[in-house]
This record gives C-alpha cells, sequence and structure tokens, in this order.
C-alpha cells in the first residue's frame, strides 16, 4: 500500500508547481477558489490532503481536471523527487542526529522541487561514480555525526564509570580477559564457544558471533588477547547499555539499517572506553607531552600499558585530545596493504573537525608514498617486528600546513597475508604547540608530502608511482588562461 503521506506530498507538490507556472501566489489562488491562504500551504506542504469538493475547485482554478491532479504520475520534473519518497530514503537518513526533522527537508523540497530535485540527482549521480553502497552512505553519516561531536561523546564516558563502580572494576589498572569473561557469564547468563568457528572455512575473517537465542558468544580460536578483550568489552556494552537493534558479527558483514551502525559504534566506543579509561589516560599524556622530545620507546610503552592493539590505542586518542587538550585538528587513517599487489587501500579515516590534507580519495589515484604510514605498511613485512613504529612532521607542499605524525604498522589481525598500518596526525598550530613541547623540536625529522602521486609539485621524487597528471592538467589550463587574457587585451 502506498503511504497517505506520500499521496499527500505528491497532491501538495503537483499543485505548487501548477500554480507557480501560472504565475499565481497563493493569495491569488485562494481567492479563486475560496479556500484560505493558510490550508493552501499546507496542502502545498503535504500537511493536508483536500476532499473532493475542494479539489474541484482546484482543478478549475489552475485550470486542470481532477483525475490529472489527484494521479499520482509526475512529469519529468518532479519524478525523481517521487521515487525519492517513495523509496522511503528520507526515513532511512539519520536527519534526527543532525537536528534535522523529516517535516523540515520535505518543506525544503516543497519550497523549490526542481532545484532541490537538480541537487538530490547530482548526489545520487556521485555515489553512483563512485559506487557508494548503502553501507558506505551509513558509515559516512556516522562518520560526520563523530566528527560534529568531536567523537567525544560525555554520556558513554559517564556509563563506563558507573559500571566499573557497579562491577568494583578498578579503572586504574589494565583489565584481565577474566574479568570480562566473568561478568558475560555469571551476570548476562553468556556460554562461550571456542571452538565452532574454526570448524567453518567460511568464517576464517570473522573472529566472533553472537547467537542470541542461546546467548552463545563464539570466539574464533585465532583471535589474540587483546581482540578477545575488545569483543568481550563490547558485548558488555550491548548489555549493560541494553542495546537490542545491533550486529551479531565482528567484524560485520553488512548493516540493515542506520541504528545498527550507530549502536554498533556505541558499543565500541563503551569497550574503548572501557579497556582505555579516560582519566588515567589523560594524566599520563599530560606528563608525557611535557617533554620537549618524542621519546619512542616511552610512547610505545604508553600503548601497551593498556592494549596490545595500536588502532584501539589511537582511536581513543581521537576522543580524549579534543575533549581533554582542546586539539581539534586531528586525522586518524587506517591502511590495508597485500605485499603481492601493488596497491595500498585506505579503509578508515576520521577527521576532527575538518577534512585535513592526508585524506581519502575516490579517483583511484595513488597515496603519497611519503607519508609516514604508508613508508611503515611498506616495511614491516620484510621485518621480524610485530609492531613498526615511526613518526616525522609532514609538510604539505601545497598548503605550506604541517603535521605531526605517528603511525603503527602490524600483521591485519582478520586477514591472513595483508598487512595494516595505522596514521595519526596532529597540526602543528599555536594551539597544539603550547599543549605538546615537543612539537617545538626543530630537530624533529621533516618531510616535505603530497596527498597523491598524481596531484603532488615535489619534484624528483624518489617514492613517485605515477605523473602529476592533475598538476599538468592545471598548467596546461593556466597557460591557455593567460593567452586567452592576452587576446582580450589586444581586442578589447
Amino acid at each position: 500500500m502506498i503511504e497517505e503521506e506520500y499521496i499527500r506530498l505528491i497532491f501538495g507538490l503537483k499543485m505548487k508547481q501548477m500554480r507557480t507556472e501560472k504565475n499565481l501566489s497563493l493569495f491569488g489562488l485562494a481567492k479563486m477558489t475560496g479556500l484560505s491562504k493558510s490550508y493552501l500551504n499546507e496542502i502545498e506542504k503535504g500537511k493536508k490532503y483536500p476532499k473532493r469538493d475542494k479539489i474541484l475547485l482546484l482543478a478549475e482554478a489552475l485550470e486542470s481536471n481532477y483525475d490529472h491532479l489527484v494521479s499520482l504520475k509526475l512529469d519529468k520534473n518532479l519524478a525523481p523527487i517521487g521515487e525519492i519518497l517513495q523509496s522511503n530514503i528520507l526515513k532511512e537518513i539519520p536527519l534526527e542526529l543532525f537536528g534535522i526533522k523529516e517535516s523540515d527537508l520535505i518543506d525544503i523540497i516543497a519550497e523549490a522541487p526542481v532545484k532541490v530535485n537538480a541537487f538530490i540527482s547530482t548526489l545520487f549521480e556521485i555515489a553512483k561514480h563512485y559506487n557508494l553502497t548503502r553501507e558506505s552512505f551509513f558509515l559516512a553519516a556516522l562518520r560526520s555525526y563523530q566528527e560534529a561531536n568531536n567523537n567525544y561523546f560525555d554520556e558513554i564516558e559517564s556509563q563506563v564509570e558507573k559500571f566499573a563502580k557497579a562491577y568494583s572494576i578498578d579503572l586504574n589498572k589494565r583489565l584481565s580477559i577474566q574479568e570480562l569473561e566473568e561478568i558475560l557469564i555469571e551476570e548476562y547468563g553468556y556460554t562461550i564457544n571456542n571452538d565452532e568457528l574454526s570448524q567453518h572455512k567460511e568464517l576464517i575473517n570473522l573472529r566472533s558471533v553472537f547467537v542470541p537465542s542461546s546467548k552463545t558468544l563464539l570466539v574464533s580460536s585465532e583471535t589474540d588477547e587483546s581482540q578477545r578483550m575488545f569483543i568481550y568489552a563490547k558485548e558488555i556494552a550491548y548489555n549493560y547499555l541494553n542495546i537490542t537493534d545491533r550486529l551479531y558479527t565482528f567484524s560485520w558483514i553488512k548493516f540493515e539499517r542506520f541504528d545498527q551502525v550507530l549502536n554498533n559504534f556505541l558499543a565500541s566506543y563503551f569497550a574503548g572506553a572501557l579497556l582505555i579509561p579516560r582519566k588515567p589516560l589523560v594524566k599520563k599524556l599530560k606528563d608525557f607531552f611535557e617533554k620537549k622530545t618524542f621519546d619512542s620507546i616511552e610512547f610505545q610503552n604508553l600503548i601497551a600499558e593498556y592494549t596490545d592493539s595500536p588502532e584501539t590505542f589511537y582511536q581513543r586518542l581521537t576522543n580524549i585530545l579534543p575533549k581533554d587538550f582542546n586539539l581539534k585538528n586531528l586525522f586518524f587513517l587506517r591502511f590495508s596493504y597485500k605485499p603481492d599487489k601493488s596497491d595500498i587501500k585506505l579503509t578508515k579515516e576520521l577527521h576532527i573537525t575538518n577534512l585535513l590534507e592526508p585524506h581519502a580519495n575516490e579517483s583511484y589515484e595513488h597515496y603519497c608514498r611519503r607519508w609516514i604510514s604508508l613508508k611503515t605498511i611498506k616495511e614491516i613485512p620484510n621485518l621480524v617486528k610485530e609492531h613498526l613504529f615511526d613518526t616525522q612532521i609532514s609538510s604539505y607542499t601545497h598548503s605550506g600546513v604541517e603535521y605531526f605524525t605517528m603511525s603503527s604498522a602490524t600483521k591485519d589481525p582478520f586477514k591472513n597475508g595483508y598487512y595494516r598500518s595505522i596514521g595519526f596526525g596532529i597540526m602543528i598550530t599555536p594551539n597544539s604547540s603550547s599543549k605538546i613541547a615537543f612539537l617545538n623540536d626543530e630537530n624533529s625529522k621533516r618531510r616535505e608530502v603530497g596527498i597523491t602521486c598524481e596531484s603532488c609539485r615535489i619534484n624528483d621524487c624518489a617514492e613517485r608511482v605515477a605523473p602529476p597528471k592533475t598538476v599538468e592538467k592545471k598548467v596546461r589550463f593556466a597557460q591557455t588562461d593567460e593567452v586567452v587574457q592576452g587576446i582580450f587585451e589586444k581586442y578589447k
């Protein structure tokens, strides 16, 4: 059945289109039909649907007929909007997260349907061009939500502290697997199975599956201690936060709706905050930031105090630094690489508070090989080390902006034969330099970097893997424009 709301919206859009085509104001239409201006306004916004006698009055005033007005068929200008309204996509977009009511968006569409239609159609074209899936759209919306809140959520932080108090957990000490496992079994009635997943070759990339009907948590025998800790902490989060609309696999296979994406994030945030408590970390970071030179060994030891997963630690920094140090120009990047393949893929990114220089591109361009994250991920397959750590100050040639960047490269815990590296960067500004002493160290390793090889202006770059096509194109256009301007001057 077609929703009544959809029928009202289509009628309102058609009526407004016909009225504006006749250059007729709402006041004028009200005068011709004897209907109030406010009533007609509500019809056009899809809030009311007129009775038969009123439709006949409107049809006569608009020089149309009853059947045409009530038909759900739309002309080419409105047809795409009709498809959008009927597809229910507006209900899938998490508008409320951004303070937008669905009715507000409908008002905007009704106000300028042709222009809005062109805008929405453009978004769809971009989505198709870049193969943007439904899951990708949801994840992009979540990332925007995180960035809008500086990736800090006080309610979850408070819930972690309440949980720790209720279960007599000392947040000043590193948690043990036994503590978390005991809570899952004794408090939430879980059964933990460590054998089942290894019997299915199709599930080789999964680390856990939760069966809600029997509260059975299947954990892969391939999981290391840090993965298992995170899985347990996340399951505790689902239960303690009373989240029922959730995903049942780690890592995820598919999202059915946005609430599952959001709830997966909230449970992950809770897990990260439980494993790496905020207050002790803030104290240690303050001490570390007072050092005039960056101590690589001490920083790696700081990570190891809390977790064996560098990624979990860097993710936690994206919560802590904006809130407790007012450092809001940060980026987090995760790269994936298989040695027998030449491409390096950016699989996850987060920017606070703006889209910073190192970011994803959808044009299949080659990321700058001078980035410290790409350097470490290329080197680690040839080393015995399980964790390769390095830092540098990256100076971007096109903008002059500098970032203190650090990278941790490890084997990919989810894909055999793959490696991953995490890049974490802090923009060097007067504010960040006043908070972090080692940002002022003139002896820090510095490198000129670009974003992609195709857009890079660095000459004689030994790391370049593709010609600077984008730069060359801009130069050609600039030269052409210069000649055209000369012709204008000659013949003006």
